[in-house]
């Protein structure tokens, strides 16, 4: 549940052709339809790890992206590189020569830290300079890509590659480097601490039980698993669980919602794809919007 941090991390590469010529599938996410005035706004739940039979998406939600004149992201992955970069080196890098991550951790989690970056096939030198937050972000994506899913397929990216390839605008509700941030600004004893319970739950299998969870919800459009995904994050009382509950969904619900509104305004058709998480439990984004007074309909 490293929301919006694989694309950092795995790197930006253009989606092989079979990504584009799958066949159509069922529901994947969830789709709301928001109205205004006249205005439609589609809001979509994306993941932000793939693979090529995900693509196409199914017919409304294809036919909504076509008639959009503006397609909304959390971040464009496909926007300047550079920024993205900079952003990696300002809150992902130590900065002052400090590091390695491992130096930070407890003597036992360092042996077990090497090993996993020896299963993962990560060499020492790629992480040598990486913050405890972001050596723990490269290990979900690594997990990730061990259940069969790919960072760089990730549906931000073939959304916004679609967008980009009509010549459709595309719009930033948020940018690579506040999102960086919520990370960077952690105390490096809080990141320490955010490692070492990665480190414990690929151990305990739990975050691959987490990921296949989140994938399947996501794949079949269960509205039920979802919500219980949502419930189970809010319960969570470890540090990581608080901080993706409180930082990286409730803290940015309300600037996504408000973006979202903004669009609404603006444009008479659009489309706005954001993490699924932000859609469902209480405080969600359409939550939100509800409460400005917008129609939300669940189409699924």
């Amino acid at each position: 549940m490293f929301t919006a941090l694989f694309w950092f991390l795995a790197g930006l590469v253009p989606l092989p052709a079979a990504a584009l010529e799958a066949a159509p599938v069922a529901n994947r996410g969830a789709l709301f339809r928001v109205e205004q005035g006249g205005h439609v706004a589609w809001l979509f739940g994306t993941i932000h790890v793939g693979a090529p039979d995900f693509y196409p998406f199914e017919p409304r939600l294809m036919a909504a992206l076509r008639e959009a004149s503006v397609l909304a992201l959390e971040v464009d992955p496909l926007g300047p590189q550079d920024q993205i970069a900079r952003a990696v080196r300002e809150h992902g890098m130590y900065q002052n020569g400090r590091g390695p991550a491992s130096a930070e951790l407890p003597a036992a989690y360092r042996p077990r830290l090497d090993r996993l970056l020896r299963q993962y096939g990560i060499g020492a030198a790629t992480v040598a300079a990486m913050k405890p937050w972001m050596v723990a972000s490269l290990l979900a994506v690594r997990e990730f890509e061990k259940q069969g899913y790919q960072a760089e397929l990730a549906v931000d990216a073939w959304l916004s590659q679609q967008a980009h390839a009509r010549g459709q605008k595309v719009v930033e509700l948020e940018s690579v480097a506040g999102q960086m941030a919520l990370f960077g600004r952690m105390p490096l004893a809080d990141q320490a601490l955010f490692l070492r319970e990665s480190i414990d739950a690929i151990e305990d299998k739990e975050q691959a039980a987490d990921a296949r969870a989140i994938l399947q919800a996501w794949m079949h459009a269960d509205q039920a698993a979802l919500e219980r995904i949502a419930a189970r994050t809010a319960a969570d009382t470890t540090y990581s669980g608080r901080f993706v509950s409180q930082m990286l969904l409730a803290g940015r619900n309300p600037a996504l919602a408000d973006g979202i509104e903004t669009l609404l305004k603006t444009q008479r058709r659009s489309v706005a794809a954001i993490g699924v998480l932000h859609l469902v439990g209480p405080g969600s984004v359409p939550e939100l919007l509800r409460a400005k007074g917008l129609r939300v309909e669940r189409i699924y």
